[in-house]
């Protein structure tokens, strides 16, 4: 009897255990399952991060929208180079030894695109009235004093900028001339970051009738470059603004975004 209960105590313990394809087949599935389960993981963390990357885009594009239909369409007119002299010229006009104005721009259609690390490219210039700190607008005899504003674009930081120059001369001037950040202080703020993530930026002209201008009209007689009719015959501006942000994560997608803004003139 004694035999008998041992060989049957042996039996029972060797059937409570794994032989070894058993231990392999749990060791397959286990990975198996793994890997589907990390890799909807990553998929949903990427799919996240697209998401996020979309919405911070569409605030730069609304940003971009506010202040330049705000700016612009409050704009005395658009020039050809600021008339105001700047200290911090990114991109300076080779043609003037004092360095305190920026690169001259005719209105031609044109799509700009950002620059590398350490550029600085001029899009647009305008003036603006001066107003005092009651938002009343200061007056030199019968018109009025103006500030110049600078949109360009920053390559290091990939951002639309606006460079204010307000007008020393106006008396109560409200407005504050402007710095690029790395040398801002508080007499000189830092200039207005318009969108995040720009890439390049299409404008075109028209005039208050929705007809493109002419800008083969008129030719420089140096460069024999079109100038067209220049700045004093366009009425509306219109902005395409192109975003791009790359993917941070292996598994998100680079995120690419437009936004056409338009903005009718006061001239």
């Amino acid at each position: 009897m004694g035999l008998i209960f041992m060989r049957r105590h042996n039996q029972t313990i060797h059937s409570a255990g794994f032989t070894l394809v058993e231990l392999l087949v749990v060791i397959s599935v286990s990975g198996i399952m793994m890997t589907v389960i990390t890799g909807f993981a990553l998929r949903y963390w990427g799919k996240t991060i697209s998401l996020s990357n979309n919405q911070q885009t569409l605030v730069s594009r609304l940003n971009a929208g506010d202040y330049l239909r705000a700016g612009v369409d409050s704009a005395s007119g658009l020039i050809t180079q600021n008339n105001l002299a700047d200290t911090h010229v990114g991109k300076p006009d080779p043609a003037d030894g004092t360095g305190t104005h920026w690169l001259v721009i005719h209105a031609i259609p044109t799509t700009v695109v950002n620059g590398g690390a350490g550029t600085y490219t001029p899009l647009i210039y305008y003036n603006r009235p001066s107003i005092d700190t009651s938002k009343n607008i200061i007056m030199n005899g019968s018109i009025p004093y103006e500030d110049d504003v600078v949109l360009y674009m920053n390559g290091t930081t990939k951002q639309l900028l606006a460079r204010v120059i307000a007008n020393q001369y106006a008396p109560s001037n409200y407005a504050r001339t402007t710095c690029p950040p790395d040398a801002a202080t508080n007499t000189c703020p830092a200039d207005n970051v318009i969108a995040n993530d720009v890439s390049s930026i299409s404008m075109r002209y028209f005039s208050r009738s929705g007809n493109t201008i002419d800008y083969t009209s008129i030719v420089d007689a140096t460069t024999g470059q079109y100038i067209g009719p220049d700045y004093p015959s366009v009425e509306i501006v219109e902005f395409t603004i192109t975003l791009f942000h790359k993917a941070q994560f292996h598994n998100a997608q680079d995120t690419t975004n437009q936004t056409v803004i338009r903005v009718a003139l006061r001239n």
